[in-house]
Order: structure tokens, then C-alpha cells, then sequence
């Protein structure tokens, strides 16, 4: 059984979702039994800015390209073996989030990528 949140420790929490994820799901979950006050962005309904996602990227600590899920159709199809700089990359997030890594979780200036769901407790310490 998860510890349990203390309240002394809030700050906003927030998880990148989407929707059909297991992972996401996962975290989400975690974030609910371990009653995190917690804020949930669907990103593929509601898109970050471009603004947005540099701020993510900077609390990540990680580039454009290491955000992309190269595994999904769409990339492999479309860009696979391209030669693609940083600026590009955020281009591509921002026409296609469902290329984004997920789930995402941030907490004050920090941000990680949840998988496996677990990781979100890293983020909580």
C-alpha cells in the first residue's frame, strides 16, 4: 500500500494524459490513492503552446527529440531517419502531441516522464 500524501509537502502537481494510455492511467491512479492534489491536462485535447512545452522541456531537463515517441506509426512513417534539429522537433509536439512521451508528471520545477507509473513517486519526494 502507497504512503500516503502529506499536505505540508503540496505543491501543484500536474499529469500529462492521454486518454487511452495504460501508463498514464497508472500515474493517475497513484496520484488518486495517494490522495496528491493533482491537476490532469488531456494534451491531445487541449495541445500545449509552444511556450508550454519549452517550459516542460526545460523542467525535464531533456531535449525536443527525447520527447518523441519513436515507436508510434506516424513517426516511423513520417521521420524516421530524418536529420531533424531542436527547433523542428517542437514543431512536430506541437502539429502531432500524440508523438509526446507520456505520461508526464510536474511538480513545482520539476517535471518526469512516469513510466513506469511508479517513477511519479520520485517526483513526490
Amino acid at each position: 500500500m502507497p504512503v500516503k500524501w502529506h499536505s505540508d509537502k503540496v505543491s501543484s502537481v500536474i499529469i500529462y494524459h492521454n486518454g487511452t494510455c495504460s501508463k498514464c492511467k497508472g500515474a493517475l491512479e497513484l496520484l488518486q490513492e495517494m490522495n496528491v492534489p493533482h491537476e490532469v491536462r488531456f494534451y491531445i485535447a487541449e495541445p500545449l503552446s509552444g511556450t508550454e512545452l519549452a517550459r516542460l522541456l526545460d523542467k525535464l531537463n531533456l531535449p525536443p527529440e527525447a520527447l518523441i515517441r519513436k515507436d508510434e506509426p506516424l513517426f516511423r512513417e513520417q521521420y524516421e531517419g530524418r536529420n531533424i534539429g531542436d527547433g523542428e522537433w517542437l514543431e512536430l509536439l506541437l502539429r502531432h502531441p500524440e508523438l509526446m512521451q507520456r505520461p508526464i508528471v510536474e511538480r513545482g520545477g520539476k517535471a518526469i516522464i512516469a513510466r513506469p507509473p511508479a517513477k511519479v513517486l520520485e517526483l513526490l519526494e
